[in-house]
C-alpha cells in the first residue's frame, strides 16, 4: 500500500515539497500538450485546500546539470498559474537563494515552483554521495514531501527518491491513480488481455514482450518496431526502419509466443514512400512486399481493420507506441484507427503515456473515452513489465 497525503497528518502552515511531471512538450515557448501540467493540478489543489504551502519541484528536457534557457520552467509556471486560477511564485534556481527566498515568503495556501530540478548535478547523478547531497537541500526548504511525478519513478533521482528518504512521505493523487490503474492491468486483467505496442524500437520493449508473453493473450505489434518482426519471418522491409542485431531474439519471441498459445498479430500491408516526410508521395504495399527503395511510415488500411477487429472482444487492453509517423498527417490514420478502435471497446483501456498519450490529445481524441491515459511511457512501460520502481518502492508502507 502506499502511504497517501492523508498520513501526513495536518498540513495547515506546513511546507509540502511536491515532486511533479511538469515536462511538457514545448515549440519554443510555447506548450503544445499541457496534460502533464492538468494532471498535476489535484494534488496541488488538495494541498492548497488542506492549508500548506506547496513548493513545486520539476524538470524539463535534458538539460547536462547546469542553467540552459532552452529549458526553463517559466512557460509551465505560467501555465499552471492559468490553470490555478491563482499567482504562482517562480524561484530562479533549484536550491539557492532564490528558491529560499521564493519559498519563506509563500503563506499558507500558495504555491512556488522552483527552476528545473535538472539544473543541479545533484538531481540526475549516478555518484549516491552527490544526489543525496543535493536532497538534503531540497529536503532542508520543506517539512514533508509528495511524489507525484509519475513519470520519473523509474528513477533513482535526488527529488524522486532520496528526498523521500529525509522528510515525511507520500504519493499523490496522480502516482495513487498510475499505480492503481496500471497494477489492474498486470495482476488480474480481464480476458482477452491484449496489448498494442509501437514506438520506433524492438529493444525498447524487450523486457515488456518478454514478461507479457506469459501474460497477454493478444500481441499487436506495428510501428517502427514491427519491421524487425517482419525482418524474422524472412521478409524484406526495405529502408524501413529495422534492428538487424534483435532479429534472432524476436524470432525466439514468435517461438515462443506459438509454443504458449499468445497470438502475435503482426501489419499485414504497410504505407510506404521514398521521402521521410510530410508531404509523400505514399503508396500502400503488402507487408512482405516492400520495395528496396522505400521505407514503411504507417500500418495500411487493412492492418487498421485487423487490429481493430482483434480489439472487439477484449477485457482489457494496454497501447503504447503509436502505429505510425503520426506527426505528419499522411501516416497518422494507423494511430487515429487504433485510438478510435480503443475508444470503442468496452473492456478496461489504458493508454500507456508518451507518444500514444500525446497523440490521443494532438488528434482530437476526447479523454474521457479511455479508462486511464497515462502520464508515463517509460515507468507505465517498466510497471507492466514487472520492474519494481524505485519512486514508488520508497513510498510504500513498510
Amino acid at each position: 500500500m502506499l502511504k497517501t497525503i492523508d498520513s501526513l497528518g495536518d498540513l495547515a502552515g506546513k511546507r509540502v515539497l511536491v515532486r511533479a511531471d511538469l515536462n511538457v512538450p514545448l515549440d519554443g515557448a510555447t506548450i503544445t500538450d499541457d496534460g502533464r501540467i492538468r494532471a498535476s493540478l489535484p494534488t496541488i489543489n488538495t494541498l492548497r485546500e488542506k492549508g500548506a504551502r506547496v513548493i513545486v519541484t520539476a524538470h524539463l528536457g535534458r538539460p547536462k546539470g547546469a542553467p540552459d534557457p532552452k529549458f526553463s520552467l517559466k512557460p509551465a509556471v505560467d501555465r499552471l498559474s492559468e490553470l490555478l486560477e491563482a499567482p504562482v511564485a517562480f524561484a530562479t534556481d533549484t536550491v539557492g537563494e532564490s528558491a529560499k527566498e521564493t519559498v519563506e515568503n509563500l503563506k499558507d495556501g500558495e504555491v512556488a515552483v522552483l527552476e528545473n530540478v535538472r539544473f543541479n548535478a545533484g538531481e540526475t547523478s549516478k555518484d549516491q554521495a552527490e544526489r543525496e547531497a543535493f536532497a538534503k537541500e531540497l529536503a532542508a526548504l520543506a517539512d514533508a514531501f509528495v511524489s507525484d511525478g509519475f513519470g520519473v519513478v523509474h528513477r533513482k533521482q535526488a527529488s524522486v527518491y532520496d528526498v523521500a528518504k529525509l522528510l515525511p512521505a507520500a504519493a499523490g493523487s496522480l502516482v495513487e491513480k498510475e499505480v492503481a490503474s496500471l497494477r489492474k492491468v498486470t495482476d488480474e486483467p480481464a480476458r482477452p488481455f491484449v496489448v498494442i505496442l509501437g514506438g520506433s524500437k524492438v529493444s525498447d520493449k524487450l523486457g515488456v514482450i518478454d514478461n507479457l508473453l506469459g501474460k497477454a493473450d493478444r500481441l499487436l505489434i506495428g510501428g517502427g518496431m514491427s519491421y524487425t518482426f517482419q525482418k524474422a519471418l524472412g521478409h524484406e522491409v526495405g529502408k524501413s526502419l529495422l534492428e538487424e542485431d534483435q532479429v534472432e531474439t524476436v524470432k525466439g519471441y514468435l517461438k515462443r509466443a506459438e509454443e504458449s498459445g499468445v497470438e502475435i498479430v503482426l501489419p499485414v500491408d504497410n504505407v510506404v514512400s521514398e521521402n521521410f516526410g510530410p508531404d509523400g508521395p505514399a503508396d500502400v504495399v503488402p507487408s512482405n512486399e516492400i520495395p528496396a527503395e522505400k521505407e514503411g511510415l504507417d500500418i495500411g488500411p487493412k492492418t487498421r481493420e485487423l487490429f481493430a477487429s482483434k480489439l472487439g472482444d477484449a477485457g482489457t487492453v494496454f497501447w503504447n507506441g503509436p502505429m505510425g509517423v503520426f506527426e505528419f498527417e499522411l501516416y497518422a490514420e494507423g494511430t487515429k484507427a487504433i485510438a478510435e478502435a480503443l475508444a470503442q471497446c468496452s473492456g478496461y483501456t489504458v493508454v500507456g503515456g508518451g507518444d500514444s498519450a500525446s497523440a490521443i490529445r494532438n488528434l482530437g481524441f476526447d479523454e474521457a473515452r479511455y479508462s486511464h491515459i497515462s502520464t508515463g511511457g517509460g515507468a507505465s512501460l517498466e510497471l507492466i513489465e514487472g520492474k519494481e520502481l524505485p519512486g514508488i518502492a520508497i513510498l510504500e508502507e513498510k
